[in-house]
């Protein structure tokens, strides 16, 4: 019996030559992030251990997004902890202020495909577009890393999506996962791995991709992995050669397999206040917006706010309407100013904020009030999650926020496009 992807990095990393799912083992991380949020906790529960050094200082990566510009007087606080450690400590990969940390990891090569990723956030995930085991942990959990270097995990059993040929006009990546999302339910991948593959994965970006593993969480997934190729190999900058094991068996086991006809995906949208309450765009035509919002470790990056511009281009968002814009990183949003792409958006009326967490969790940069509407590409939808609890919230892919930011209401996309 031949092995899953995930059972193939977990086995390159610990050096065993076979393993079953459901085993219980300890890995050797190769890389932690710790956003601001949970820095002053992971800290105390250090200290707290006994642990006097960490186990390696070029392992630990320090974000502060997530309060980021600070929106309470207590804010500052995360951020003198995490500065007064890191110096202790001689951590160097302190990142102030330059992006999303799930977009930064793979941007700045923090991590590169085989590897075991640990983050105090759930869409760590985001990692396994490129062919690495990453998952979200408590700050507990990160700080016997930081004082032993090793965590136990649990071998997950994998689901397998198959999804092949060419996406229809007006499709992306987005509304694979919210459709899969819907099909599998908000539970459906509770400590599991979920692999994608087929051409489309293969003809998809690794932005796309990231888009897909982001939101894998969402579905409770421990992981989901995509299996690298000449395009991981090149974003990442290792040689392929030193990955070729990075591929599930043929006669690997899956827990299940979905099978998908990419031609027949539409744009959805994800209704309030559940991922999985998924619907196709045309149900909703017409349905009133307050708000848009494009940005988030989900589609922040440069694609999405390029197909933003490209429909909003020339045009004016409807009165009374907001449309929010935040890149995922400082160096997307340079790429987009140099391409013009940012001006366009703020021709059209779109608000920009600088690259941070903000509205997505609810912080800052454009919360909602009570009876406000949003659709927004982060996330999750869940009742409070950007503000109000008495706030709904649609998920849709860019260009669905974009088109509706437009006429202040849900319309189909590709009427744009």
């Amino acid at each position: 019996m031949g092995y899953t992807l995930t059972e193939k990095i977990i086995m390159r990393n610990t050096k065993r030559s076979s393993i079953t799912a459901g085993e219980l083992l300890n890995v050797n991380v190769d890389k932690v992030m710790v956003h601001d949020i949970f820095a002053p906790f992971v800290v105390e529960k250090f200290r707290e251990m006994g642990f006097e050094k960490v186990w390696n200082p070029d392992k630990i990566v320090f974000v502060y997004d997530h309060l980021v510009p600070t929106s309470f007087i207590e804010d500052f606080r995360h951020h003198k902890i995490a500065d007064a450690f890191a110096a202790e400590q001689h951590i160097k990969a302190v990142h102030r202020a330059d992006g999303v940390c799930h977009q930064l990891m793979p941007e700045l090569r923090y991590v590169v495909p085989g590897q075991v990723v640990f983050g105090t956030d759930s869409h760590t995930t985001t990692y396994g577009a490129i062919g690495s085991f990453s998952t979200g942990i408590g700050y507990t959990e990160m700080a016997a890393i930081f004082g032993t270097g090793q965590l136990w995990i649990k071998v997950p059993p994998t689901l397998k999506f198959n999804i092949n040929g060419e996406l229809p006009k007006g499709v992306y990546s987005k509304d694979i996962i919210l459709r899969i999302l819907g099909d599998i339910g908000a539970d459906g991948g509770t400590y599991k791995a979920l692999e994608f593959g087929g051409s489309t994965i293969k003809g998809l970006s690794i932005s796309s991709r990231m888009t897909l593993s982001n939101m894998a969480v969402e579905a409770g997934a421990k992981v989901g992995v995509i299996e690298p190729d000449e395009k991981t190999f090149a974003f990442s900058g290792v040689e392929g050669s030193q990955f070729q094991d990075l591929k599930s068996d043929p006669d690997a086991s899956y827990e299940k397999v979905f099978n998908y006809d990419a031609s027949n995906f539409k744009p959805v949208v994800a209704c309030p206040s559940n991922v999985d309450n998924i619907s196709d765009v045309e149900a909703l035509l017409g349905t009133k917006i307050d708000q848009g919002f494009i940005g988030s470790c989900t589609n922040g990056r440069f694609e999405d706010l390029e197909v933003a511009a490209k429909i909003l281009k020339g045009r004016k968002i409807a009165p009374f309407t907001k449309l929010i814009v935040t890149p995922a990183s400082r160096s997307i949003y340079a790429e987009a100013a140099k391409a013009g792409i940012i001006g366009i958006l703020v021709e059209a009326g779109a608000i920009m904020n600088p690259p941070a967490c903000g509205l997505c969790c609810g912080r800052s940069g454009g919360i909602v009030s009570d009876g406000e509407r949003v659709i927004a590409t982060n996330n999750r939808n869940f009742l409070g999650r950007m503000g109000s609890p008495k706030s709904e919230i649609f998920l849709a892919s860019p260009a669905t926020v974009a088109a509706a930011a437009l006429e202040g209401k849900i319309v189909d996309p590709r009427k744009y496009l």
